[in-house]
This record gives structure tokens, C-alpha cells and sequence, in this order.
């Protein structure tokens, strides 16, 4: 059977990560070898092993935001520089049939593989929209050397053919696979007590915790008592930002009110827990797995009206988009689900049905394979695939 090496840019355990590893059950559920690659130790290691994987540690440059500043670029062509001699050992000695590139964050495996003669996935999650055309141009490049395209939304692959209309080509929307809760804990019937609000994410600017942590002052402003957990952790290098969010809490008189649960691999117990999930991304969203899990608990959700978001809440009457930065407006829809909570109850129960549907991994697994066996099975490369 066909070995594949997959690239990943770090070993947490968010949206892109537990994508990937429904990626990697779904080959070694097919018999196939696969060799992940990670720049360091993390919580993703334990789960890739479980499913029949083996994990390399191999340092590799991963593309932030501060390298594409000019002392950033610097940096960061020195650092690719220093990692090819280790990867192209690494691909050498593993012998892949196949590249798996997860996510456009780790660009140096792309050049890799095409030096090496293996065919070369891309697996986007990404989707900057708002980045200057430039950025965008500078992070899309590398994806030029691909074969093949996954997408996750066709929200992304817009943003995608904005830079190079040529990758359209080779890409394919291929929707995330999002596992739901083993069992589903119904929405209690009654809101005794405090409306129990949940944030499950990165715990960083863009994200927006600082915008539930808003709506929670405004509601006990108004004598709306609620609750909100949050649960993530930031970035290494952001540990400002989690001390801002501390002084917002504290500053409002929210610390018997606003929880900080830390990062937490298994999610479903919080969401359980909870009556209705917030997700008021600042920035545009590729798609949005945590609103998708939200739907799949039977929970209420309530989005930031944007990007990928809109994209993954279609659909569903138990959900609620509302612009990033109305104030006002994510009040509203708090309220209104408070206000109105056995409709928004009910139709969450019947929303979780159609998620799972739509978003079942068995589905997914499926779909990525056939994508990956059809290139291994090639005996020429030509620069282009049909648009799948």
C-alpha cells in the first residue's frame, strides 16, 4: 500500500489539527503507512499514535504573521534555509509515495516534495481576505508547486483564486470532518439560574474573547444574569493578551461571572455544560469547526456574520450570525435565545441531525482518500488536475 508523509505545523489540538487527524485515520484505516512530521512535542503526538501513525519530530520553519515584515522574511528564508538538509532526510528516509502538506503554514514541504518527485497535496485552512494583496500573494505562492488542492470552504478557495485564479484548477471544497459528541446531552428545558454562555477557541485578539467578555458586562449591566466559560489557551508570545483579558474581567467586576478553563483537549463535557456557544471571530474565519461542534451538541450558536463563518451556520435555525463588532447586536442575540429559549432549544436538537450529515467524518475520510489514492495511482504529473 501507498506511504504518505504529512506535514503539520504544530501539535495542538484545534480546528486544522483534529482535521488532520481524521486525515490520518483515514489512510491507516485504508492500510496505508503514514509518517506525520511536527517541529516539536505536543498533545496532537499521543492522537496521531493512537490511530496507526508514526510521528517524526523535524524542526520546520512555520509561517506567522512577523515573517512577512522584512526582518521577519529574513529570519524566516534563513531558517528554511538551515531545515532543508533534515527534511529532505526525512522524506528520503521514509520513501513517501505521497506529500501531505496541512495547511499552507509550513510552505518549505511544498518545495520539498516537488524537488524530491513526489506528488504534493495542499491542505487549505487558511482564507486572509483582508491581508493586503501582497501578503495574500506571498502566502498563496508556495501552493503554486502542489499538485493538488484540498480546500475547506468555498469561501477559501475565493480567497485563494484572488491571488492566482489558476489554482482554481487544481483545487477541490472539501468540507472539514468534524467529529460530534459519542453521545448528545439534550439542552436543558429550563434556564434555572445564570444563561451558561461558552467560547471555545484560541484564546487570542482575532478569535474575539474580548467581545464575549463584552456582552457578558452588558447583559449584568441590563440584570441578565449569565455565566461565560472560556476555553483555550494563546499562542506562545501572546501571553499579554491572556493578562488583558484578565484585566477586562477584573476591571468589570466579572471575576464571580467570566471563567478561564485553559486548554482542554476534550471539549464535549464544557459544551454539554453549556446553554449557548459564542464564536465572534474578529478576523475572517476559513470555516469555523467550532461552530459546526457547537451545532453537532445541540446547542445553540451564535457567529460572527463573516467569511467562512457564514459558510459553516448555513442552514441551521438554531444559529445566529451578527458583525463582528455590533456591540449591541451580540446582546440581541444573546437576549433573544434567552428570551426565546424552547424554540431555540428544539431547533437545535434538530440541527445536530442535519450537521452530522453533513459534516460526518466517515464522509470526509472517504472523500480524502479517494484524492490522495488517484495521485499515487498516476503515472504522469501534470501541473493541473480537474476541478473537482
Amino acid at each position: 500500500m501507498p506511504s504518505v508523509l504529512i506535514a503539520h505545523p504544530g501539535a495542538d489540538l484545534y480546528g486544522s489539527d483534529r482535521v488532520m487527524l481524521e486525515t490520518v485515520t483515514a489512510l491507516t484505516d485504508r492500510q496505508w503507512r503514514v509518517v506525520v512530521t511536527v517541529p516539536a512535542p505536543g498533545p496532537l503526538v499521543s492522537e496521531i499514535e493512537a490511530r496507526g501513525a508514526e510521528v517524526r519530530i523535524c524542526p520546520s520553519p512555520v509561517l506567522r504573521k512577523s515573517a512577512l515584515k522584512p526582518l521577519g522574511m529574513l529570519r524566516l528564508t534563513w531558517d528554511i534555509l538551515r531545515s532543508v538538509p533534515a527534511g529532505i532526510g526525512l522524506l528520503r528516509s521514509v520513501r513517501a509515495d505521497l506529500v501531505y502538506v496541512s495547511t499552507i503554514t509550513v510552505p518549505l514541504w511544498f518545495a520539498l516534495g516537488r524537488l524530491l518527485r513526489k506528488p504534493v497535496v495542499g491542505h487549505v485552512h487558511e482564507a486572509e481576505r483582508a491581508a493586503p494583496s501582497v501578503v495574500r500573494k506571498a502566502l498563496t505562492a508556495p501552493l503554486l508547486l502542489a499538485d493538488r488542492l484540498l480546500v475547506n470552504s468555498r469561501f477559501s478557495l475565493g480567497v485563494l483564486t484572488e491571488s492566482f485564479p489558476s489554482l482554481g484548477a487544481k483545487a477541490v471544497v472539501l468540507y472539514n470532518g468534524v467529529p460530534g459528541p459519542v453521545h448528545i446531552t439534550p439542552a436543558r428545558e429550563e434556564l434555572d439560574g445564570p444563561m451558561r454562555l461558552l467560547y471555545v477557541g484560541r484564546l487570542s485578539p482575532r478569535k474575539g474573547p474580548q467581545v464575549a467578555i463584552d456582552a457578558v458586562q452588558d447583559l449584568r449591566t441590563r440584570d441578565v444574569e449569565v455565566t461565560l466559560d472560556l476555553i483555550g489557551a494563546v499562542f506562545p508570545g501572546y501571553e499579554w493578551f491572556a493578562t488583558q483579558l484578565t484585566d477586562q474581567v477584573a476591571a468589570a467586576g466579572l471575576t464571580d461571572r467570566v471563567f478561564f478553563r485553559g486548554f482542554q483537549p476534550d471539549i464535549w463535557q464544557a459544551v454539554s455544560a453549556a446553554d449557548l456557544v459564542l464564536i465572534p471571530s474578529q478576523a475572517d474565519e476559513p470555516f469555523g469547526n467550532s461552530a459546526v461542534e457547537a451545532v453537532l451538541a445541540a446547542r445553540p450558536v451564535i457567529a460572527s456574520a463573516s467569511s467562512g463563518l457564514l459558510e459553516a451556520v448555513d442552514g441551521y435555525t438554531s444559529a445566529q450570525t451578527v458583525a463582528p463588532t455590533d456591540r449591541a447586536g451580540w446582546f440581541d442575540a444573546i437576549l433573544r435565545v434567552r428570551q426565546r429559549w424552547t424554540e431555540y432549544r428544539e431547533n437545535a436538537a434538530s440541527d445536530a441531525q442535519r450537521a452530522h450529515d453533513r459534516h460526518a467524518p466517515d464522509r470526509y475520510r472517504a472523500a480524502v482518500a479517494e484524492e490522495l489514492a488517484a495521485l499515487t495511482n498516476r503515472t504522469d504529473r501534470p501541473q493541473a488536475l480537474a476541478h473537482g
